[in-house]
């Protein structure tokens, strides 16, 4: 199910280009440049472990959407950055609220899981701090809420160095996530009955803490001023109490590595 969806959203980028020319007879960037808004669609694919720990992968495909004021410089977004939306956004510093999609675990993803109880796909909402020590250096920090795939709270740090080259722009950075006991424990812990039931691991209660650590390194190409291509990979190293479960030790891997491309049409837009 998830290759077909991938495969559906790769025809919706195919068939873009067409689209855009009928979205070019209503809305032209150029001519709005000190009025209205500028419109970003994105399509997004991605393939990374089809759970915490995992080590195989599963593809997911989904659209994204941005905006901001007409003759205003398009800031700068890490492609593993949450979707934000900033209610206070100065020149080198911004805050705002954020959320992310996490998928689940499930028995399908490797009939080793068997016993371990499935874990439901969450979403989590909560705020942002963005901040430019430097004009080609950007620090961030997430710290969200799960729900209903797991209850935790998470927080996600991050540091970026940005520099562009004409068309071309580069970004690299270290990665630092957190979680706390519950969120741990769904994802990495094994209770007893599942233990008995699995027969492979052993009972497991992780605490709280550092989680991984990684980075993220992206390139954007500009075709044009409405388009432009993001490819960008991840890397992330289990730690601590995540790294020593037995779900990872003897079903998964703590090397968490993922690849995406981003394909973005932006248009101008007046109410």
């Amino acid at each position: 199910m998830r290759i077909a969806r991938s495969l559906a959203l790769a025809a919706c980028l195919v068939a873009a280009p067409t689209l855009s020319q009928a979205a070019d007879l209503l809305f032209t960037p150029e001519s709005l440049q000190t009025s209205g808004w500028i419109v970003t669609v994105k399509g997004n694919v991605r393939v990374g472990p089809s759970y915490p720990g995992s080590d195989e992968f599963s593809f997911i495909g989904y659209p994204s959407l941005s905006f901001r004021r007409a003759g205003t410089v398009e800031r700068f977004s890490a492609p593993d950055d949450g979707l934000s939306f900033s209610f206070l956004d100065e020149s080198v510093f911004r805050i705002g609220v954020v959320g992310r999609f996490q998928g689940g675990r499930y028995l399908q993803d490797n009939r080793e899981l068997f016993g371990l109880q499935k874990v439901d796909w969450a979403v989590e909402p909560g705020v942002f701090v963005e901040y430019w020590p430097i004009d080609f250096l950007r620090a961030r920090a997430e710290v969200r809420r799960g729900f209903n795939g797991h209850e935790g709270f998470v927080a996600d740090f991050g540091l970026d160095a940005v520099q562009r080259f004409g068309a071309v722009t580069l970004s690299i950075g270290p990665r630092l996530a957190l979680g706390d006991s519950e969120f741990t424990r769904t994802y990495f812990g094994v209770t007893p009955v599942e233990a008995a039931l699995n027969g492979q691991v052993t009972p497991y209660r992780p605490s709280g803490g550092i989680t991984s650590v990684g980075a993220t390194g992206a390139i954007s190409y500009d075709w044009s001023p409405q388009w432009s291509t993001t490819a960008f990979v991840t890397y992330k190293h289990l730690v601590g109490d995540a790294a020593d479960s037995p779900i990872v030790k003897r079903f998964g891997s703590e090397h968490q590595v993922g690849f995406g491309l981003t394909v973005s049409y932006s248009f101008g837009y007046t109410p």
